[in-house]
């Protein structure tokens, strides 16, 4: 009798942890439906906007935002929205390229030094630590600027900045489930290591790795930006947001062409914090 009556409790209680769990707060809601925004504006910007991203009308430069052109219009007279719509392909892009080139080197790099340890964990190590006490942004500019100055390139730069922190924390969940009590009787049963790799380490160390993934998502975002606002991504007329922000920049009567992406930016990496904060929580 007592036993079933604390597996009830027991059972009541994890009901109550899952359905917490999958309880969305209205800001993580909201922060899903703009980076779904932010993903159809680069999958399908034509849906969004009729106006075309590179000729415009001179007649009406340098307007204010209205109904007609939400965002407002630019020097030679271009849609600023359409602009920001069709330049989300590109931004969106380039970031995922940076978190997976980040994901897949880093947690590599990581798994191999925590699993094997020895040699291999002293000389990874001794790799990541050089990456680390380089500053991101400074090593994705030099990167960068030995690859030239492209998008793509900004992107692998950005990738290769991330490398270390994603070795650093797949390292840490490598040799915190490798001390495992389930891992011990899985070698115990005559488990081989590449057995408990992927059916025990890979499994319970992924998870906060992707929420890692989530938030530097965000961060590739926002150095990609960075970098094209400093000339390092594609040249006009290209329509990157970082690019966005700087044409925009010398044109003071018009504050509109630089607080439009702007904002676009700040929303949307702001978004994919809170996303991943609450994956983290959840986890």
């Amino acid at each position: 009798m007592t036993t079933a009556f604390t597996l009830e409790r027991l059972r009541g209680v994890g009901g109550a942890t899952r359905r917490g769990t999958l309880r969305l707060p209205p800001t993580v809601v909201l922060s899903f439906l703009v980076v779904l925004t932010v993903v159809l504006w680069s999958l399908l910007p034509g849906l969004f906007t009729s106006h075309s991203p590179v000729t415009g009308e001179t007649a009406t430069k340098l307007a204010a935002p209205s109904p007609g052109h939400w965002f407002g219009t630019d020097y030679l007279g271009r849609d600023l929205y359409a602009r920001v719509v069709f330049g989300t392909a590109s931004s969106v892009t380039s970031a995922l390229v940076a978190v997976l080139i980040g994901l897949v080197a880093g947690s590599a790099i990581g798994l191999a030094s925590g699993f094997r340890g020895g040699w291999v964990d002293a000389t990874l190590g001794r790799l990541v630590d050089v990456l680390l006490a380089v500053p991101g942004f400074l090593l994705a500019v030099v990167i960068v600027s030995s690859l030239g100055f492209q998008t793509i390139n900004a992107a692998i730069a950005t990738g290769v900045s991330a490398v270390a922190v994603f070795a650093r924390l797949m390292r840490a969940e490598v040799l915190r489930i490798r001390g495992a009590v389930y891992v011990e009787a899985s070698y115990l049963e005559g488990g081989s290591r590449l057995h408990v790799l992927l059916r025990h380490i890979l499994p319970n160390a992924y998870r906060s790795v992707l929420v890692l993934a989530v938030l530097q998502f965000g961060t590739s975002i926002l150095v990609i930006a960075s970098l094209a606002f400093l000339g390092y991504g594609d040249p006009p007329p290209a329509s990157d947001w970082g690019l966005l922000v700087a044409s925009g920049k010398t044109y003071v009567t018009a504050p509109w062409l630089v607080y439009a992406p702007a904002l676009v930016i700040v929303i949307t990496v702001l978004s994919v914090n809170r996303i991943s904060r609450w994956l983290r929580k959840a986890k």
